[in-house]
């Protein structure tokens, strides 16, 4: 069965706001064997929103709406689903005596417009919302001669989810045929995604049961595969054997199997190597340092580090020769080389790694332009670079600078 969701609400449409329902209702839905096939925002339009509801009827089981069940003017979700089901709107007088109780419990008269919440579809029943003064509907109904399951939901967090929990799950498993979804994701770092795709396409789309989707962000390339059947084992068969290709096809470009970001991969392999890590930071600001102590249990690796941002503090945390910065300047290999060793040194990591570039927007020159970052990292044996000029705003540039120490740390220690 496919569903589609509907976030009802202007205020998604601006830049301040954002649907963070949806998520909560997907990994749910997908814990039944329902795939969303859609999402969709409206505003608080009525004419938008019936056109809307009628789109996601024509092509989906299941239709779940959030928002737009409160007591004013804007608030037009029950009827907009009444006009697109030609359906009427009954006052509900126990609802109506729950709302009076309510607003006695806060000592105060409702409002008229308050009874608009007790106005009830046709056939639908009524589901109770602890949290707020709004109830959900649950609707079983006829579209164009097909079953729909039409659930209306209030838009705050904290009433939707355990309403759709506790009411429109347990309909949901009474109703809804046994199907499975199985999910893997499967992670790639410095890899671009043209040349990942080009790798992969002749491999996923002859799996016409997996859906695989493909994501890239600042060196960090994350492909989901999902498959929905009657049983687990059936989906999670098809999805491994998809993924065991994927894994063969990307070689050492494939940092994670199982989801785990490209930090926690470092950790892994450095706790399994029983070394340790420091790092000398100068155009990133501590940003690597930030990724890796994010991981809980990262200290167990993880020695610490400095942001040598001044070419003063390059000499006195990390060792850099004052005479090596003036000599090849503060962004180069000489240098990038010198953190990494120094930072080794002081601080008795068995991995050093040292990162300084030009991160932008201004700072550049025909030699060494915005985005140059040199980044280097050593061990007892050796120490190696990497010159890498990154393209896009200041945070992106620092971002792909961090994606790639961190693989060259993953490629180390592999």
């Amino acid at each position: 069965m496919k569903s589609e969701i509907i976030a009802i609400g202007s205020e998604m449409l601006t830049p301040y706001r954002q649907d963070t329902n949806s998520l909560y209702l997907t990994e749910k839905l997908n814990s039944l064997g329902v795939l969303v096939a859609f999402k969709t925002i409206v505003g608080d339009r009525r004419r938008d929103l019936v056109n809307a509801i009628r789109t996601a009827l024509g092509r989906a089981d299941i239709l779940v709406l959030m928002g737009g069940l409160g007591p004013t003017e804007d608030d037009l979700t029950r009827e907009a689903v009444a006009e697109a089901l030609s359906l009427t709107l009954r006052r509900d007088a126990t609802q109506v005596a729950a709302l009076h109780a309510r607003a006695a419990t806060w000592r105060i008269t409702m409002p008229s417009n308050n009874l608009k919440q007790a106005d009830i579809l046709e056939s639908a029943t009524l589901l109770p919302n602890a949290n707020g003064s709004a109830p959900g509907q649950w609707l079983d109904t006829v579209f164009n001669n097909y079953r729909k399951l039409v659930m209306l939901l209030p838009g705050p967090p904290h009433e939707c989810k355990p309403l759709f929990d506790n009411e429109c799950m347990p309909r949901l498993r009474e109703v809804v045929p046994p199907r499975a979804v199985a999910v893997r994701t499967l992670k790639a770092a410095m890899i671009p995604e043209s040349q990942a795709d080009k790798i992969l396409a002749p491999i996923y789309t002859a799996y016409h049961d997996v859906e695989t989707t493909i994501l890239a962000h600042a060196g960090d390339l994350q492909l989901s595969l999902i498959c929905s059947k009657p049983t687990m084992a059936e989906a999670q068969e098809r999805v491994d054997e998809l993924a065991g290709k994927i894994e063969e096809a990307l070689d050492e470009w494939l940092y994670s199997s199982e989801g785990e970001s490209l930090e926690q991969i470092v950790l892994y392999y450095l706790g399994l190597r029983q070394a340790t890590l420091a790092i000398a930071e100068s155009c990133t600001g501590g940003m690597l340092a930030q990724r890796i102590t994010a991981v809980p249990g990262s200290s167990r690796s993880f020695l610490g580090g400095a942001v040598v941002y001044s070419d003063a503090l390059k000499s006195a945390f990390a060792g850099v020769p004052a005479d090596l910065i003036a000599e090849h300047g503060a962004v180069s290999e000489e240098v990038a080389k010198s953190l990494a060793n120094g930072i080794r040194l002081r601080t008795g990591a068995t991995l050093g790694v040292g990162i300084t570039g030009i991160a932008g927007p201004a700072g550049g020159s025909e030699s060494k332009p915005v985005g140059l970052v040199h980044i280097a990292v050593s061990d007892a044996q050796k120490t190696e670079s990497m010159e890498r000029t990154f393209r896009g705003d200041r945070q992106r540039v620092r971002e792909w600078a961090t994606q790639q120490a961190l693989d060259l740390v993953r490629r180390r220690l592999m």
